[in-house]
């Protein structure tokens, strides 16, 4: 019987263990070991999984002879904490950011490359059913061709761990810590087109943002090769009325789509499909989305994937991201 790959679990606070559950779910890996500085986290996380040792940190994770590690600690770390196991051989799913700027993110994909292992990043929205559902009504040609795409995601609240605030750490605000989910989304459903031009606002308490501050609201827009054209706005802590405003909007040449979220939820999505005045519901809550790209990458290192060139698509995100914050990548 062949041994199911070793995975390390770095960083299980609350979205580290729900990763960890979807994970073993798979029966695809074994939970190695996990490495949190709280005692809590980890013994949380050892009741999902008591046969794993619990380490001190990234070092003495990869000196467990791992396979893979689960990075799920604060943004500042992603970039270096998953080229260090890359470069010893360990595959890697990381918590997005993969990098605070496209310099730290392309890093990581060369550190994959070189080493040839799986490079993943748990951007779970593409994995809702109706995003999967979506995509492929407009691979078949239903939207005919995609011009126009409007993104949201506005939240009620904010992050509750002051590094998110610092930009020498998190690299930004809601548009790293939310923008980025809306823009890999209309990438990833246009096929990732070449980004030809980006302007946007960036504004913190009502204010132009200042040096030393995370924005806390932004718009902006990307316009892409071909003429096609993707607004997207996004926000903390905003007066929406709900707890959070979700939605991406595709408008094509023969019709559109959109994900929207249900009642203010951060959940529950449905997925419809629009021709003229008319809307065609195709996906509907329950759905349980939020470990199916984890679930995805431990299948996927369990059949020995080895690096995926799909994980350039890692660097155009962190580009576009960029760009809206005035860096050149």
């Amino acid at each position: 019987m062949t041994s199911r790959p070793r995975v390390g679990f770095l960083g299980v606070g609350w979205i580290g263990r729900h990763r960890m559950e979807a994970m073993l779910a798979t029966g695809a890996i074994e939970a190695a070991a996990i490495a949190d500085p709280s005692d809590e986290m980890a013994a949380e996380a050892l009741k999902l999984a008591p046969g794993a040792l619990r380490a001190e940190g990234l070092e003495a994770l990869l000196d467990g002879g791992l396979d893979g590690i689960v990075v799920a600690t604060p943004s500042a770390l992603h970039a270096e904490q998953a080229i260090a196991a890359l470069d010893r051989g360990v595959a890697v799913f990381c918590q997005k950011p993969l990098g605070r700027t496209a310099g730290e993110a392309r890093a990581v994909v060369e550190a994959a490359r070189r080493s040839d292992r799986l490079l993943a990043v748990d951007f779970s929205y593409r994995h809702t059913e109706a995003m999967g559902v979506l995509r492929e009504r407009a691979a078949r040609g239903e939207l005919g061709r995609i011009f126009a795409a409007d993104l949201v995601f506005h939240n009620a609240y904010g992050p509750d761990k002051a590094w998110f605030y610092d930009p020498r750490l998190a690299g930004g605000g809601c548009v790293m810590d939310l923008g980025v989910h809306l823009i890999d989304l209309a990438l990833w459903m246009l096929d990732f087109p070449d980004v030809t031009g980006v302007s946007s606002q960036l504004l913190s308490g009502g204010e132009p943002l200042r040096e030393g501050e995370v924005e806390d609201y932004a718009v902006a827009q990307l316009e892409l090769e071909g003429g096609r054209s993707v607004r997207l706005a996004c926000s903390w802590r905003l007066p929406a009325g709900r707890e959070a405003v979700i939605a991406a909007r595709f408008y094509g040449s023969a019709g559109g789509a959109a994900l929207t979220n249900v009642g203010g939820s951060f959940y529950d999505f449905t997925g419809e499909l629009y021709r003229g005045t008319s809307a065609e519901t195709l996906a509907t809550p329950p759905d349980d989305w939020g470990g199916r790209a984890a679930a995805d990458w431990a299948r996927r290192l369990a059949r020995g994937g080895r690096f995926d060139p799909g994980a350039e698509r890692l660097v155009a995100v962190a580009e576009a991201v960029d760009l809206i914050y005035g860096r050149r990548p």
